[in-house]
């Protein structure tokens, strides 16, 4: 298993726009294959700052979903709302 941690920063004043969008969005990461598992968290200090959480089956798994019509469908609903290019990594369990 493969954690997904990816940070995104979003425009001051868009984060409401930015939570629908990730509603809408959602399905098309949560039922792609290899998708364990996504939470959505949202900054308390920093309510623009948002923290994306994916547990996906291999860093395999990932990198299809990002090279699937999927992806495309998913980046062009969350990005317009992106103040700058997001930030993402992975983790393995110790």
């Amino acid at each position: 298993m493969v954690l997904e941690v990816a940070l995104f920063d979003v425009r001051p004043g868009a984060e409401q726009a930015f939570a629908q969008a990730y509603a809408q969005a959602r399905p098309l990461l949560a039922q792609s294959e290899g998708c364990r598992s996504v939470r959505m968290t949202q900054g308390v200090e920093t309510p623009t700052r948002f923290v994306l959480l994916v547990e996906w089956d291999s860093l395999d798994a990932h990198e299809l979903f990002r090279a699937s019509p999927r992806f495309g469908e998913w980046r062009a609903l969350v990005a317009p709302h992106f103040a700058t290019p997001p930030l993402v990594e992975h983790y393995q369990d110790l």
